[in-house]
């Protein structure tokens, strides 16, 4: 009997040293997103600023775009517009309409965080590395993107490679997607294949270009 009370004495003397540690290892881990509003923030901040001062002086790979349903007067805020970097310029001569549909190769990032230090990539159209002669472009109405997706589909021409940097305000806002944190700076790397005016029926996405995507 004595025995047993011992046991148990000892067990109540460990149990708080178990806590203890468990508390520890946790305190221990890193958060995969650390200060993202405040972090995000100052990065669309910075990068604002520099492509709006490159673009001043005439650097044609950089572009900010006001969000595209307001009024020049209102914007007044970095978080008005998405940054484009251009890698690639297209010759198409058009762009999509709001009402349009189009056919888009792309890629979705975050901004690096503790264990992705290139972005973790929440969403793109292809699989494993892109090769533009075998992947399939994904298809979607402008109209149904987020604002800084759709704002930027309406300034892109055919075979336009552009970096979009979409301020939280413009994607998400203060609440979570799937796996996009509250308050994600988006970053997509997008390429223009074609668009299809509306009024007609939109084809497969492996239609040919006589049934009425624009691809030029």
């Amino acid at each position: 009997m004595k025995i047993h009370l011992i046991i148990l004495y000892l067990l109540a003397l460990l149990a708080p040293v178990g806590l203890l540690s468990s508390c520890s290892e946790s305190d221990n881990e890193e958060e995969e997103f650390p200060n993202w509003k405040k972090t995000n923030e100052q990065y669309f901040n910075n990068l604002y600023a520099m492509a709006k001062s490159s673009a001043d002086m005439g650097d044609k790979s950089w572009k900010v775009i006001r969000q595209w349903s307001l009024e020049e007067s209102t914007a007044k805020d970095p978080y008005d517009y998405i940054v484009v970097n251009v890698l690639e310029n297209g010759t198409g001569s058009g762009c999509p309409l709001y009402t349009d549909s189009v056919k888009v190769h792309y890629e979705g990032r975050l901004l690096p965080s503790t264990s992705y230090p290139d972005g973790y990539v929440f969403d793109k159209s292809f699989t494993g590395e892109f090769n533009p002669a075998t992947a399939l472009p994904a298809k979607f109405a402008v109209s149904g993107m987020i604002d800084g997706f759709t704002t930027a589909l309406q300034y892109m021409h055919i075979g336009d490679h552009w970096k979009v940097y979409i301020p939280y305000q413009l994607g998400y806002g203060s609440s979570a997607s799937g796996s996009i944190p509250a308050y994600s700076t988006l970053v997509f790397d997008v390429t223009l294949v074609s668009y299809y005016r509306a009024g007609v029926e939109v084809p497969d996405s492996k239609a040919r270009p006589a049934t009425g995507w624009i691809e030029e």
